[in-house]
């Protein structure tokens, strides 16, 4: 028996995936293909993400909750996963405390460090994923996307470097070919579509698959339902991107004007580059909270790539001045053996 458990925020919980009455999601969708087909085992793409599904050889659950920052999966969501125990485990968060006007790279980081530490001492397989900054996803002009583009990329070079501390399975979604191709995104532009999902689950099964940690048939890529039409985005902005918006409104929305027009005055100063620099001081300083020697969680393996890395290098890559040592990845034990 393989227990999966999944951590996160909207993308997890498998917003822009509606199946039935309830969310799926890209997690729900990997979990049938971590094991071999079973005449027990559900099919994966019919898997509903809410709650947990049990097959004859695995067991899901999902824990991710829309809105959920990086404080609230270390503070929520990671006691029930440690209750849980599971084999393997995602952790993909951080794009909802780039939309905070309470923005703090250093509270994200020991929170993430908080999360992953803990689950890895469990001896679980950790999933991460950096993430497309906002601002380029809903296309905003630049004064008001550059902000959130430095903020994101401080995410991602935090999770890249936890990713190698904690030898996780890590999967590139900030390039962008990703952020570019629309049939992968939902009515509300800000989540993926079944299509996008079904990418994600379909990424992540391979560079679990190259570890020898996937052994069932890998997610089937191409949607089972209709794209959205057009109805369905004026449905959307008219019910719930209505209230997202005026809560954005109340609170990302002053401060990101107001960072805009300090973009705006830097660069009639010719002095942009001094935003880039706070930016990475403050970096450096969340990256210097969470240093430390990597936990020995097994020996590493006798051949095979050193780096926990996957995926075409691009926006939101970890700079070479940033990039952290890679940590050998632990010895693979196959999944059929886990939770036995």
């Amino acid at each position: 028996m393989v227990r999966f458990a999944a951590l996160g925020d909207s993308l997890t919980a498998g917003v822009g995936d509606p199946v039935g009455d309830g969310l799926r999601g890209w997690a729900a969708l990997l979990a049938g293909g971590l094991v071999a087909d079973d005449a027990d085992n559900a099919d994966a793409d019919d898997a509903d993400g809410s709650g947990e599904a049990a097959g004859g050889a695995v067991r899901f659950r999902n824990f991710a909750v829309a809105g959920a920052r990086a404080r609230d999966v270390a503070a929520f969501q990671l006691p029930r996963a440690l209750a849980y125990r599971p084999d393997v485990v995602s952790v993909v968060v951080g794009m909802n405390d780039t939309l905070r006007r309470t923005f703090d790279i250093t509270e994200v980081a020991l929170a993430l460090d908080r999360t992953c530490a803990a689950l890895s001492a469990r001896g679980a397989v950790l999933l991460t994923a950096c993430l497309p900054d906002p601002g380029a996803v809903l296309g905003l002009p630049g004064p008001l996307a550059r902000p959130l583009a430095r903020r994101q990329r401080q995410v991602d070079a935090v999770v890249h470097t936890l990713s190698a501390r904690y030898g996780a399975v890590h999967l590139h979604l900030a390039d962008g070919a990703w952020v570019a191709d629309r049939t992968l995104w939902s009515t509300d532009r800000l989540h993926p579509g079944e299509r996008g999902h079904r990418t994600i689950a379909a990424r992540f099964h391979a560079l679990l698959a190259e570890r020898g940690l996937a052994h069932g048939a890998a997610p089937g890529r191409e949607p089972r339902q209709p794209p959205p039409s057009r109805a369905d985005a004026l449905r959307w902005l008219a019910t719930a991107g209505t209230g997202w918006v005026l809560r954005r409104c109340h609170d990302l929305l002053p401060d990101l004007l107001r960072l805009a027009g300090a973009e705006v005055r830097h660069r009639a100063r010719g002095t942009g580059t001094l935003l880039d620099l706070r930016a990475e001081r403050s970096l450096a300083a969340a990256l210097a909270a969470v240093s430390g020697p990597a936990p020995v969680t097994g020996p590493a393996p006798a051949s095979g790539p050193p780096a926990v890395f996957a995926g075409p290098a691009g926006v939101g890559s970890p700079a070479a001045s940033a990039r952290p040592v890679p940590v050998p990845v632990p010895t693979a034990v196959p999944l059929a053996t886990m939770g036995e």
